[in-house]
């Protein structure tokens, strides 16, 4: 193989399309294997390390970014002592060894309820109810029960007129526990959402609130049927005019409620409820149930939008209807509202969504790639044209992205029938279609189209990191069977090259060796056991360290032990699913991950002291996360392992303690090796 030179000369984030492109860097000293990177089907191994790294995976198309140097169900909130979210739920393996010694750890996950206390140890609801300035309510029949509370109708004991309003004869109490999850620190979270909202169109009223013995009490309007009731009053169908009216009266609603700057991360048929059967509101759509609701943009003068952030062990909402986006941990944004809606839609007019049915503990995790691996095509089949048009919008939008709130209520004019014939009242989204006739005008010009992210189909990808560096020696051989493995190693040894990078694909290895590792020697085994724990802790009493791991589709890995690192202390873990609950854990330990790698499904995951990183973050997904990397390189993150199976995708990205004095990072993908781009980079 030609010896070619490396070195990118720019100094700004890059990146490049060749198929599709981003961009990164890891720490100076820092030699770390990157594994792979996958989306959809594909199955495949990565590396990082020495200044170039690639991975074989599986994603989705999307955008290259400049700079860098080288992608009913109950309310549910898991959180980071429970277990891995939706994302990587499920059993590990009991496999943890340390530089030191070896450990055995326990794997497992559960899934914490949020919100309401125990019915069977709470204390029972108070018979009369009266809080700060409010009447006095008698307690009567249970409406119903949520994650966050119970909700009871109370009735006036004296006086009262009206149907709504403070001084309705009758109304909604909603009862929580003030030892429940969310009032450990006092008033549930829901009362601030209540009262910067009160007032907002499509939120009901709240009148009193206050404390009465053991209980948190709201005094709401009372309402009447959910959208789930009506659903199964109707035999579990609904009509289309019913359904836009819908659709468009809960934009209008949602509209709203982000201009107030929050989002209600629970979007769902069973918390839009119409109003009170034979009231001027009965057929009017208010949305209930705070609980989940967060913010978007930050409170005070600065209104600017929150930070994007991805967290996999926490997962807020409820299964059947949440985001992609919250399956996966990532802050909760007007997209999600949106996308959550549009679920909603399509099971109230098809009865039924393609991911119900799933059970267990990863019932989260199954459900996210089931709705990944759902095309909006495949999605809305049997529905009118504006439910897909509406899904692929809400779907493809960006993490900070305002949405065309108008455009979205036009895509359902042509399904919404005349006044006297709407099961709805769609008073908001008239209000809006006062103004859109005229924002519409030049819509279709004024925007450009928007590359489909979801496409329902698997697609076998190489994705390859590239960072600058001072001039080096540097090779790479692909396509490397078992056997001249050995071969290609010695002749880089000669040569003064060290492993850099491995990766493997089809059962086939690459490697990448340079000079400008560092490392003073190196051994290295090719096992047909997964991350060989008997070989690594003799090499490890030895003074190696893992410098790079990859594994192949039949079960083997090949490890790389290096002499010559910074490293102080490893620990590695052999799991499942990923292991985000461990490494978080050992993050705050004064680790960082330095490799990964997977085989089939299984994940081999490598973390290390005095790595020379001084921040990490993981990008969890099931298809490249294009919009997560980029945001992450503008906050001076830089990918430093990868990894994927050929379900989902991990990129760990680190802030190395040292500032490089080049910063370029460049990730590619493509369907093949990128032999012709590496030697391209090369004489840059």
């Amino acid at each position: 193989m030609p010896e070619l030179r490396s070195g990118v000369r720019q100094s700004r984030l890059r990146a490049k399309k060749v198929e599709d492109l981003v961009a990164q860097d890891p720490a100076d000293n820092l030699v770390a294997a990157a594994p792979t990177v996958a989306v959809r089907r594909g199955r495949g191994r990565g590396g990082r390390g020495g200044g170039r790294g690639t991975a074989r995976g599986r994603g989705g198309r999307g955008r290259g970014v400049p700079v860098i140097d080288l992608d009913p169900d109950q309310p549910c909130e898991v959180l980071p002592g429970a277990a891995v979210g939706g994302c990587a739920a499920g059993g590990t393996l009991p496999i943890e060894e340390f530089a030191d010694k070896a450990l055995k750890m326990d794997g497992g996950s559960a899934e914490k309820i949020a919100g309401g206390e125990d019915e069977g140890t709470a204390s029972p609801v108070p018979e009369k109810v009266q809080v700060g300035q409010s009447p006095q309510y008698k307690v009567e029949r249970k409406l119903g029960k949520g994650g966050f509370g119970q909700v009871y109708v109370g009735r006036r004991i004296s006086g009262g007129t009206e149907r709504t309003g403070p001084d309705a004869y009758e109304v909604a109490l909603k009862f929580e526990h003030r030892n429940s999850k969310g009032c450990n620190y006092g008033p549930p979270y829901e009362w601030q959402v209540y009262s910067a909202l009160n007032g907002c169109y499509g939120v009901p009223w709240v009148h009193y609130k206050g404390r009465q013995g053991d209980y948190y009490v709201l005094v709401m309007d009372i309402l009447g049927p959910s959208l789930w009731d009506v659903w199964n009053s109707f035999g579990q169908t609904m009509t289309a005019n019913m359904v836009a009216c819908i659709a468009v009266e809960a934009i209008s609603i949602l509209e709203k409620l982000h201009a107030k700057g929050f989002v209600h991360g629970d979007v769902k048929p069973e918390n839009f409820l119409l109003g009170q059967p034979g009231s001027p509101d009965e057929k009017k759509l208010f949305l209930i149930d705070l609980g989940l609701a967060s913010r978007w943009k930050e409170g005070g003068p600065s209104g600017q939008h929150v930070e994007y952030d991805q967290k996999p062990d926490i997962f807020r909402g409820t299964i059947r209807y949440a985001s992609v986006h919250a399956h996966l941990g990532r802050t909760g944004s007007r997209r999600d509202d949106l996308e959550s809606l549009a679920y909603t839609l399509i099971f109230l007019l098809r009865g039924r969504l393609p991911w119900q049915g799933y059970q267990g503990e990863n019932k989260s995790f199954l459900v996210c790639k089931k709705k990944m691996a759902t095309s909006p095509d495949l999605l809305c089949c049997f529905c009118p044209p504006p439910f897909k048009l509406f899904l692929e919008t809400v779907t493809n939008m960006r993490f900070d992205e305002e949405p065309n709130y108008s455009k979205l209520i036009s895509l359902f004019d042509e399904l919404i029938e005349p006044q006297h014939l709407r099961p709805i009242r769609i008073d908001g989204a008239l209000k809006a279609g006062q103004k859109r006739g005229r924002l519409l005008v030049n819509l279709e010009e004024d925007e450009q189209p928007k590359k489909k992210v979801r496409l329902g189909s698997p697609a076998n990808q190489w994705i390859s990191v590239y960072n600058a560096r001072r001039p080096m020696k540097q090779r790479y051989h692909y396509n490397v069977a078992d056997a001249r493995l050995h071969q290609h190693i010695e002749k880089g040894n000669e040569d003064g090259l060290f492993i850099s990078s491995v990766a493997s694909s089809a059962n086939l290895w690459a490697l990448i060796m340079d000079a400008g590792t560092g490392f003073t020697s190196q051994v290295y085994e090719l096992s047909p056991i997964f991350l060989h724990k008997d070989w690594i802790m003799e090499q490890w009493e030895h003074n190696y360290y893992i410098s790079a791991i990859a594994g192949a589709t039949n079960g083997s890995s090949l490890v790389v032990m290096s002499k010559g690192t910074p490293y102080t202390q490893q620990s590695y873990k052999v799991s499942e699913s990923f292991p985000y609950k461990w490494i978080n854990k050992k993050w705050k330990e004064g680790f960082h991950v330095t490799s990964m790698t997977t085989a089939g499904s299984r994940w081999g995951v490598v973390m290390s002291r005095n790595s020379g990183y001084s921040e990490q973050v993981v990008e969890l997904d099931f298809l490249y996360p294009s919009e997560g990397i980029h945001r992450r390189w503008e906050n001076g993150y830089r990918i430093t392992s990868t990894a994927a199976t050929g379900d989902q995708a991990a990129f760990i990205l680190s802030i190395p303690k040292r500032k490089l004095m080049d910063e370029t990072q460049e990730t590619l993908r493509t369907s093949a090796f990128p032999s012709n781009h590496v030697k391209v980079n090369w004489l840059r």
